[in-house]
């Protein structure tokens, strides 16, 4: 039935578990769970194809959890939804034909620049300031922009909406974090549409791995509206320096 061993399922769905959690709040939940299926057996395409599916749950969860408590008007994001899934399935369609190995070099320094930018601008809370972009112009240029990297890539694409939310469209950080989530939704199901058609994906283990992603991202929300930038802001920094170390370590 499973695709491995019964006691990987349950070390992958822990590890889900914890994915969710961490990415509800910050993103980078993929730091966790795509390491532990590498180590399980799935190949790489495989595991980035089942972290897309289970992520989908968690960060489907987040965004319900976000909008029913009133930090994310949900129908008012359909059409960014719509413009991110359609330019992550641009991104996974020329995955094979675009050279990345100038992004991924690139990468890890963005990701640092990221982490900097939280850790030391000074006034960045809860409070929304001025934006630099109108709504339209944010979900035309910032949203396909990141939606597009995320399709091909996808390291990183929480950090990315969260500064865009913050420096671009002037939000504050739980309000960022709470419009994040239905983007990366979107943005997962694009390019998962296109690995399902490739036949790359462990089901019955990832559907399992999508229970636990529920239960994490349930909490990790329920504590980020509770804590607002206290947590949101420190857990940003360490999941983006995180990320970036694992990428020039593995380059």
């Amino acid at each position: 039935m499973f695709e491995v061993a019964p006691e990987l399922v349950a070390l992958l769905a822990m590890a889900a578990f914890a994915a969710g959690f961490v990415d509800s709040i910050a993103g980078g939940g993929g730091l966790i769970a795509l390491p532990i299926m590498l180590m399980a057996g799935a190949s790489p395409v495989e595991a980035l194809s089942t972290n897309k599916l289970q992520g989908a749950f968690g960060a489907a969860t987040a965004a319900i959890s976000y909008g029913r408590a009133g930090h994310v008007d949900l129908w008012s994001q359909r059409w960014p939804a719509v413009v991110a899934f359609l330019a992550s399935i641009c991104g996974a369609l020329l995955i094979t034909n675009l050279p990345t190995d100038g992004v991924r070099a690139f990468l890890p320094w963005l990701l640092i620049a990221i982490a900097a930018f939280f850790a030391l601008r000074p006034g960045l809370s809860d409070l929304d300031r001025a934006p630099r972009l109108g709504a339209t112009a944010f979900a035309l240029t910032a949203v396909p922009a990141i939606a597009f990297y995320d399709g091909l890539l996808g390291p990183g694409t929480g950090s990315f909406f969260m500064l865009a939310f913050v420096l671009l469209a002037g939000q504050g950080i739980l309000k960022a974090t709470a419009h994040t989530k239905l983007l990366n939704l979107a943005s997962n199901l694009g390019a998962l549409l296109l690995f399902a058609f490739a036949g790359h994906i462990w089901w019955a283990t990832g559907l399992v791995m999508a229970v636990a992603q529920i239960g994490g991202a349930r909490l990790g929300a329920h504590m980020a509206m509770r804590k607002g930038a206290r947590l949101i802001k420190p857990l940003l920094v360490v999941v983006s320096l995180t990320l970036a170390l694992r990428l020039l370590t593995s380059s």
